[in-house]
């Protein structure tokens, strides 16, 4: 028996995988994306989302994308993994996703068979729309540079493609490596951290969306906690959520209370912050969560999240103690 079961749950309701089942509509994420429609159906050029790690920019770009109707948009998302890429493989990757069968060698070939395809998508009534997630990965001047002649790929009125950036907010020194694409930014939206209130309302969401309806397996005093240790992140509220769902399923405990929450945070390596911002002002020594019977001191089992959220983020966002377990 797994904990869903224990809980009555389908599946997983905290995995950090981009399933948009799970999609929250926060009040911020729909006039974000709200904005980023309009950007794309005004065919402004450039338009960018920034925000901090876990903030949900992926989830949002793959919303956007799933909105986009084939029949109005020849849409697509390119995701950045490493730094060290080329302009000719940018290139080639945005034209090989707006259709270009056969994609030349040569980069000026390749640029006019971008041409061509834009102009072809045009001619059938729809609009070229290329998603980029991790944007900030971008960082060179070159690639900035391809941007902006990508850009330059219109008509007397109006543009063939609108690209939408998707980044941590460094991206903003990114486009600033080259100042005329910056320029084009025509839209810029950031997002902000959830409130404890969205915590709380994202949290009961995902347990309804995988089976938990209303039950409240969450008291209130944990998801107050639970905001307090992630700081309205939505990828660190789901490490948080989905370790402590395992950890009461160990000892069968039916619900999650503040001393669960304090147990896991402390395996994390995790430390609070206050209502007014000011990390540290929760008393310090997270109480031990409760072991498993017959368990000995110090073996109690956790999961592991290095995949989720790696030590050099959760120091970014200044989330470690000054003690972590190793």
């Amino acid at each position: 028996m797994g904990y869903e079961e224990f809980f009555q749950l389908r599946e997983q309701p905290f995995s950090n995988a981009p399933d948009g089942r799970y999609y929250f509509n926060s009040s911020q994420h729909s006039e974000a994306l709200l904005r980023l429609q309009h950007a794309v159906r005004s065919n402004v050029g450039l338009a960018v989302l920034v925000g901090d790690i876990g903030a949900g920019k992926t989830t949002l770009a793959r919303r956007l994308l799933d909105e986009l109707d084939e029949r109005e948009f020849e849409s697509a998302l390119l995701v950045v993994v490493h730094s060290s890429i080329t302009a000719e493989w940018l290139l080639r990757k945005i034209a090989a996703q707006l259709g270009v069968e056969q994609v030349p060698g040569d980069r000026v070939e390749i640029l006019a068979a971008i041409y061509h395809r834009l102009l072809r998508i045009r001619e059938e009534g729809r609009k070229a729309v290329v998603l980029i997630d991790e944007a900030q990965m971008l960082q060179s001047r070159e690639l900035m540079e391809e941007f902006r002649g990508l850009l330059n790929l219109e008509l007397p009125t109006h543009k063939l493609v609108t690209f939408v950036f998707f980044g941590l907010p460094s991206l903003d020194q990114t486009l600033a490596l080259d100042e005329p694409l910056r320029q084009r930014v025509a839209l810029r939206y950031r997002l902000s951290a959830m409130g404890p209130d969205t915590t709380a309302a994202y949290i009961r969401h995902r347990l309804r969306v995988a089976g938990g309806g209303e039950r409240e397996t969450f008291r209130p005093d944990a998801l107050a906690l639970i905001h307090r240790y992630a700081r309205g992140i939505p990828r660190l509220v789901n490490v948080i959520c989905d370790n402590c769902l395992f950890e009461a399923f160990l000892v069968r405990k039916d619900h999650i209370d503040a001393a669960v929450v304090e147990g896991v945070a402390g395996d994390l390596g995790l430390r609070p912050v206050g209502p007014a911002g000011q990390a540290g002002c929760h008393p310090p020594g997270p109480a031990p969560a409760p072991q498993p019977p017959g368990a000995p001191p110090g073996e109690r089992r956790r999961r592991s999240t290095d995949a989720l959220l790696n030590r050099e983020e959760l120091e970014s966002l200044g989330l470690l103690g000054e003690h972590t377990p190793d």
